[in-house]
């Protein structure tokens, strides 16, 4: 188990407070089971620490309840810790005016504005977390600027870490993160005909 001490000391003037305290990029990547799930335990973690926490849930559908999605938002309420923000791509952003025009927005128009309103966040440092929950989607499909967004995350001022999950998360991101998790499959119900449940799955 790590001790917290790193075994290479990098030469790049910083102290060891300004180092440990620098923001990271996390990716989560891969097949297996459970990368929102850690994303979203680094959340209630920022939300302990008072943090103001923007969850951005890109591809999954309005119709999807994840459990994290209601205690997240109960705790963000209660005063205690940091503020709790959700906002699901499937129920056409939270920020657009409703209209007919809006809900007809195609998959690929819903997740490049999702990703412009990351962009004025990360500008105005809105969170102190951001959770850009199945991101790794719309940059496979080619729907968001991959060069693009390693380079705004890269240029993102204050603190703000920035968590990106979701299968085949591209390389140009990888290289760039600060820490990458590779989900692997081991084994899985649904390799057996075992459909999803509650409390497992959401």
């Amino acid at each position: 188990m790590p001790k917290g001490q790193p075994s290479v000391v990098p030469q790049d003037g910083l102290t060891t407070r300004q180092r440990r305290n620098r923001p990271l990029v996390a990716v989560h990547t891969g097949t297996g089971k459970g990368k929102s799930t850690a994303a979203f335990g680094m959340a209630l973690r920022a939300w302990n620490q008072g943090w103001p926490v923007g969850v951005f849930q890109f591809v999954k559908s309005a119709k999807w309840k994840v459990g994290e999605e209601r205690a997240l938002k109960v705790l963000g309420g209660t005063g205690e810790g940091g503020t709790v923000t959700w906002h699901k791509m499937g129920e056409g952003w939270s920020w657009l005016k409703r209209n007919v025009q809006d809900a007809e927005l195609s998959n690929e128009a819903a997740a490049r504005e999702g990703w412009e309103q990351v962009k004025r966040d990360l500008a105005a440092e809105t969170y102190r977390l951001l959770v850009l929950d199945e991101f790794a989607y719309p940059l496979h499909w080619g729907w968001v600027d991959v060069a693009e967004v390693v380079e705004v995350l890269r240029e993102r001022p204050g603190t703000q870490h920035v968590v990106v999950t979701g299968r085949n998360a591209p390389q140009e991101l990888i290289d760039a993160a600060d820490l990458v998790t590779d989900f692997s499959k081991v084994k899985h119900p649904m390799d057996a005909g075992q459909k999803g449940q509650k409390g497992i799955e959401w």
